[in-house]
């Protein structure tokens, strides 16, 4: 007789689940253990195992359905045997379903769901299916925007994408009519002179600034940045850098930096948290294992981003010449093509122009840039006394629909330890 796979309870709470995504289609030989199915309650996710070897012989529920606690979901059996549904299969449950399920009255849909407020008006509750409200929540979409076309107005993932195309096709028509209007006006008409004064220059965007113009746009657009921010006691870290400086001293090319210790940190905390060193293409996320870390250098006419090739293979004192080379190097023009692109992960400072926190925008196809602030003064409490310390922030922007905010996190804490024991730096 056949076998049912069937919704497992992963709760107490849990009366209905979610299917995600079958692994298995229907026809294809499964062994007991194997993954057939990915379900989800309202708070986590988890694959459904075959309870037995056979053949997947019926799907019952498509992606994006909801189907009660104990309701089968598929069955499994010998090939062609088929499938009475009037007599009650043999139910054999997983480990995910094992635990007993509580019989619940009948729900009732055909009014919507409703809760009542504290004025004793109903209230009509949003159904929203958690494939549906994770991916709106990762691409920074309000679910009472969308428009649910699921069983009695359920919302999903379908009704999500939806609105995510209509809002980049928006997006898109308004650039286009922008564009339009840049080409119809090419250049801001200055206002009439006042008392006049004529003392104003109006030229088009060109050159470097126009490519960095359009590609920040783009940036803000296509990505859902997020920043986050941390400071770092650099109070050791400075008395340290003091003292490496004396022993390279008669090396001119060997500056030793704050930056160099900084870039140099990053590198290891990359090698730590490689979701961070990571491209995306709108389809595929690409993590590399060696770290290309791009510096960008502040020009007259712009921003440049030299890159650093297989960093992680290199020393401090290695990564410090190739720093102080390279922003030569832009500063005279004379970087080449190669040595500008293909960057895994940018750093970005400036703690010369006394800025504290910022938010860096990322440099696409980039998940993650790091901001560097101005190193300040502030006296701490260390055991009972109070010090003066010295602390470097640090603004990490990320692409919110690829890193979440915790990973995003350890990655800072990464750095911060770091940055506070020296030493484990050049170790």
């Amino acid at each position: 007789m056949a076998i049912e796979i069937v919704m497992p309870k992963l709760g107490m709470g849990m009366s209905e689940g979610t299917v995600v995504e079958w692994l298995k289609h229907a026809g294809d030989p499964v062994k007991k253990g194997e993954s057939v199915v990915v379900i989800s309650s309202d708070k986590i996710e988890k694959d459904v195992e075959a309870p037995s070897d056979g053949i997947l012989l019926k799907v019952n529920a498509d992606p994006d359905d909801t189907v009660p606690v104990g309701e089968a979901i598929g069955y499994i059996g010998a090939e062609n045997e088929s499938i009475d549904q009037s007599a009650k299969p043999e139910v054999a449950h997983s480990e995910t379903s094992a635990e007993p399920t509580l019989e619940m009255a009948p729900e009732d849909h055909s009014k919507p769901d409703k809760n009542e407020n504290a004025s004793g008006r109903p209230v009509l509750k949003l159904r929203v299916s958690p494939a549906a409200r994770k991916l709106a929540k990762e691409s920074n979409i309000d679910v009472h925007e969308v428009t649910g076309t699921g069983p009695h107005g359920r919302i999903t993932k379908a009704d999500v994408f939806k609105l995510i195309e209509a809002k980049a096709k928006e997006i898109k028509t308004l650039a286009s009519i922008q564009q339009s209007m840049n080409d119809k006006e090419p250049a801001i008409q200055p206002q009439k002179r006042i008392a006049g004064d004529d003392r104003v220059k109006v030229k088009p965007i060109s050159g470097m600034r126009k490519v960095i113009s359009d590609r920040m746009l783009k940036s803000l657009q296509q990505a859902a940045q997020l920043t986050i921010q941390m400071t770092a006691d650099v109070t050791e870290l400075i008395q340290f850098q003091k003292k490496a400086r004396e022993m390279y001293q008669d090396e001119k090319d060997v500056r030793l930096t704050i930056t160099d210790f900084v870039a140099k940190a990053t590198i290891l905390a990359l090698k730590k948290h490689p979701n961070l060193n990571s491209t995306f293409d709108g389809t595929n996320i690409s993590t590399y294992e060696s770290v290309h870390l791009g510096i960008a250098v502040a020009l007259n006419e712009g921003l440049v981003v030299p890159v650093i090739r297989d960093a992680d293979s290199l020393s401090l004192s290695e990564v410090s010449k190739r720093i102080r080379k390279m922003s030569i190097a832009a500063r005279e023009g004379k970087l080449a093509g190669p040595e500008m692109t293909g960057s895994t992960f940018t750093i970005s400072s400036l703690g010369t122009s006394g800025v504290t926190f910022f938010t860096p925008v990322l440099n696409p196809p980039e998940v993650g840039i790091l901001g560097i602030g101005s190193i300040y003064d502030q006296a701490v409490f260390v055991g009972e006394t109070i010090e003066k310390r010295r602390f470097l922030p640090l603004s990490l922007t990320f692409d919110h629909r690829i890193i979440d905010g915790s990973p995003a996190s350890n990655f800072l804490s990464s750095l911060k330890t770091y940055l506070e024991t020296p030493f484990k730096i050049v170790l």
